[in-house]
């Protein structure tokens, strides 16, 4: 049986040189942070490491005191201190690699979970947070969990025996929640995607203001969803009959979402849980037919290379699954990719489509990946194009205001090529 204990005696449990796990997304416990930051002086000496992603997760664990570290495969502002000082290492791993990485190579001396409570079968689920955990659950040598009434059992996704955990915190601590407003530019941009997408197509949507695309394609029918993470915005889609009526219609790694979102996905069997591992594996996107991947990045250039983790040269994220799921679905039968993105950025000051991308700037998407490209002006189709019809295709669907200034600048590159 494992040891209970008061959130406030999990800090004595660390000491310098252990590696601890901490799940990002839904999976973060608040209670747990919480406990963490008030003590600080027990991260003296600790390295944490986990997937935490921007605007979603905001702690930043080497913050906890001067002497922690983290190992971080995405950054993001709360990190961008302990980043600059040298106390966050940042690996620049597509998905997949973060999985097999975590599962092949990481050593995990405390693993903190957030688990729902046990089942009759004595088996605690993760819930709505089945990205990661799976690949570090056997290696890891002390398991503690947050056992959260909040959190839902879930198909398919991972689990441990309430008697395998070392120490429990059990506590009802709400859910971390998200709730996305509405966003003009990308239901224009769904409007686009919607008319190339084909009824029975299988999605998979990047985190974040992209899903808003889904408001979009309620009148499509027969839809399934391979992904890594869905959130509140699916609802329109399963509200309006458009997924198809099926189990495990929609396959995804994590759920965040407000308490109506959750309660959609607990124990639903339109909805299974899977892991990266197999999520975002190349033989499992490729197999499926008309696989549609559509993610979002900072900028195009008009070679049709993409920047979907850097500002002035400072690193903001990470390529994340985009690299893992623009392949797959280049792969698919009948299957496509697609970049979105606003056509500006900083009201309007800024266009998003542009010349060459800076120098300093990680591509994240090379040009040979790209395919469609989709503002809320247009579809940009780069398939089986020259270089010249990609950039005019660009252009067409840069903002009006900027375009005569892209062509100009293409035209000057072009001489001295």
């Amino acid at each position: 049986m494992p040891k209970s204990l008061a959130p406030s005696e999990l800090p004595g449990l660390l000491r310098p040189g252990l590696c601890v796990y901490a799940p990002g997304l839904a999976g973060e416990s608040a209670l747990i942070v919480d406990a963490l930051r008030s003590q600080p002086e027990a991260s003296a000496g600790v390295r944490y490491l986990g997937v935490w992603l921007p605007g979603i997760n905001r702690v930043d664990y080497a913050g906890l005191h001067p002497d922690a570290r983290s190992t971080a495969f995405f950054v993001y502002p709360n990190l961008r201190d302990s980043f600059a000082g040298g106390r966050v290492d940042f690996l620049p791993l597509s998905y997949f690699s973060v999985y097999a990485y975590l599962r092949d190579r990481a050593t995990i001396d405390i693993a903190l979970l957030h688990v729902s409570p046990p089942g009759e079968d004595s088996l605690c689920s993760v819930g709505v947070a089945n990205d990661f955990t799976a690949a570090i659950l056997p290696k890891a040598r002390v398991k503690v969990a947050h056992v959260n009434p909040c959190m839902p059992r879930t198909r398919g996704a991972a689990t441990v025996a309430f008697d395998d955990l070392d120490y429990v915190i059990e506590e009802h601590h709400p859910l971390l929640s998200d709730e996305p407003g509405s966003d003009p530019d990308f239901d224009a941009i769904g409007r686009h995607i919607g008319d190339v997408l084909p009824d029975g197509a299988t999605l998979e949507v990047g985190v974040g203001r992209v899903q808003n695309v889904f408001a979009a394609f309620t009148s499509k029918r027969n839809l399934k969803l391979h992904t890594g993470a869905i959130t509140t915005p699916v609802l329109s889609l399963a509200e309006a009959g458009a997924i198809a009526e099926r189990a495990d219609a929609i396959t995804t790694g994590v759920a965040l979402g407000d308490n109506a979102f959750y309660d959609f996905v607990a124990d639903n069997p339109l909805v299974r849980f899977a892991p990266v591992g197999w999520t975002h594996d190349i033989a499992t996107l490729r197999a499926i037919e008309r696989f549609v991947a559509i993610n979002s990045v900072i900028e195009v250039d008009l070679l049709g290379q993409a920047n979907a983790e850097m500002v002035g040269g400072r690193q903001v994220s990470s390529a994340g699954g985009i690299t893992d799921f623009m392949r797959g679905a280049r792969l698919s039968p009948g299957g496509f990719a697609v970049v979105a993105l606003p056509s500006t950025a900083r009201a309007g000051t800024v266009s998003r489509i542009v010349p060459t991308l800076a120098d300093g700037s990680a591509i994240s998407v090379a040009r040979g990946d790209m395919e469609l490209v989709v503002t809320e002006h247009g579809v940009a189709d780069l398939r089986n194009t020259s270089i010249d019809a990609r950039a005019e295709a660009l252009i067409a669907v840069a903002a009006p205001q900027f375009r005569d200034g892209l062509s100009a600048s293409w035209h000057e590159r072009r001489k001295r090529t």
